[in-house]
C-alpha cells in the first residue's frame, strides 16, 4: 500500500496544495513586536497615501498632470502594500503559516500588477517633467488629459501582461516538496527554488522581459532627465535652478530606490541559496517604498502641505 501510494505521487508531482510562509522572523517571541512594527507601518502607509489623494483632489492647484500620476502613484502604494502585510499579520495573530497553492499564485500576479504598473507611472512621471522644462509652449498641449488617461491606461495594460505572463509560467511548474518558503510573501526567487520541473526557461522569461519591461522605462527615465539636466543648467538664475532641480529631485530619489531593491531582488536568481537580505529587499518593496513615497513627494512641498491642511481643518471637502 505505501509503495501505491509513493508511485501515485510519483506520478502526479503537482502534489503540494499548499506551501508554508516562514515570515520574517522564525522566533515566536518576536511575532507581537513584529506584528506592531508592521501593523502601524500599515497604517502610516495607508493613510499617507490616501491624505496625498485628498489633497489632490480637493486642491485646484493641484489638478495638473504631475499630481495626476502622483494620485495614481499613491493608490497603487495602498494596493501594493495591501497585497503583502495584512495576510502576514494574520498568520502572526493566527500562527498559521499555511498560504493555498492558489492564493500564493494570485498574490504573486497582483504583487507583480501593482509593482509593473508603478514602474511605467514613474516613466510617465519623468516624461512629463521634461515635457514641462525642456518644451513648456508645447506642455499643455502635449500632455492633455487624454494623454494622461492614455499613458495610465498603457501602463495598466503593460503591467497586466507581464503579471499575467510570469503567474502563467510559474503554474507549470511541479512543486512536489518541500513547500518552504523563506520569506513572508510568494515571489518568483522564492518559487523557484522550491520547484522540481527545471526553472531555466522560466528564469530567462524573468530576464527577457524584466530586461523590456523595466529596462525600457528606466531607459526612457534616464534620457529625460539628461534632457532636463542640460535645460536646467543652462537656466541664469541660481533660483530658477534649484527651483526646477527640486520638483525633479523627489522623482529621481523614488525611482533610484524603486529600482536599486528590484534589481538585487531579480538579478540573484542563480545563486544557490537565498539568504536573510532577500527578506530585507522585500520590505523596501512591499513596505518601505510605499511609506516613503508620500514624505518624499509631500515634505518640501507647500502647496501639497496647504492643500492637507485645509482637508484637516475641514475648509475642504472631498464632495
Amino acid at each position: 500500500l505505501q509503495e501505491l501510494k509513493q508511485s501515485k505521487f510519483g506520478a502526479n508531482r503537482t502534489a503540494i496544495t499548499e506551501f508554508i510562509l516562514l515570515g520574517l522572523v522564525e522566533t515566536p517571541e518576536l511575532w507581537p513586536v513584529v506584528f506592531i512594527v508592521f501593523l502601524f507601518a500599515y497604517l502610516v502607509t495607508v493613510g499617507g497615501n490616501l491624505s496625498i489623494l485628498a489633497a489632490i483632489l480637493v486642491e485646484p492647484k493641484l489638478h495638473t498632470p504631475m499630481y495626476f500620476f502622483l494620485g495614481n502613484l499613491s493608490v497603487l502604494d495602498v494596493g501594493c502594500i495591501t497585497v503583502t502585510v495584512p495576510s502576514m499579520l494574520a498568520r502572526l495573530l493566527s500562527h498559521k503559516h499555511t498560504i493555498p497553492y492558489g492564493a500564493c499564485l494570485t498574490q504573486l500576479f497582483f504583487f507583480h500588477l501593482l509593482v509593473g504598473v508603478d514602474c511605467f507611472l514613474l516613466t510617465a512621471m519623468a516624461y512629463d517633467r521634461f515635457l514641462a522644462i525642456c518644451q513648456p509652449l508645447t506642455y499643455s498641449t502635449r500632455m492633455s488629459q487624454t494623454v494622461q488617461r492614455i499613458l495610465v491606461a498603457v501602463s495598466w495594460a503593460l503591467a497586466f501582461t507581464n503579471a499575467l505572463t510570469h503567474t502563467v509560467a510559474i503554474a507549470t511548474l511541479k512543486f512536489c516538496g518541500p513547500n518552504v518558503i523563506n520569506h513572508f510573501y510568494c515571489d518568483l526567487p522564492q518559487l523557484f527554488q522550491l520547484s522540481c520541473s527545471s526553472t531555466q526557461l522560466n528564469e530567462l522569461l524573468l530576464f527577457a522581459v524584466g530586461f523590456i519591461m523595466a529596462g525600457t522605462p528606466l531607459a526612457l527615465i534616464i534620457t529625460s532627465y539628461a534632457h532636463v539636466a542640460a535645460a536646467v543648467l543652462r537656466i541664469r538664475s541660481a533660483e530658477g535652478r534649484k527651483k526646477a532641480f527640486s520638483t525633479c529631485g523627489s522623482h529621481l530619489t523614488v525611482v533610484g530606490i524603486f529600482y536599486g531593491s528590484g534589481i538585487f531582488n531579480y538579478m540573484r536568481l542563480g545563486s544557490a541559496k537565498l539568504s536573510n537580505k532577500d527578506k530585507g529587499v522585500g520590505v523596501f518593496n512591499t513596505v518601505i517604498n510605499p511609506m516613503l513615497n508620500p514624505i518624499i513627494y509631500s515634505l518640501r512641498n507647500p502647496d501639497v502641505q496647504d492643500a492637507l491642511w485645509q482637508v484637516l481643518k475641514g475648509k475642504r471637502s472631498l464632495a
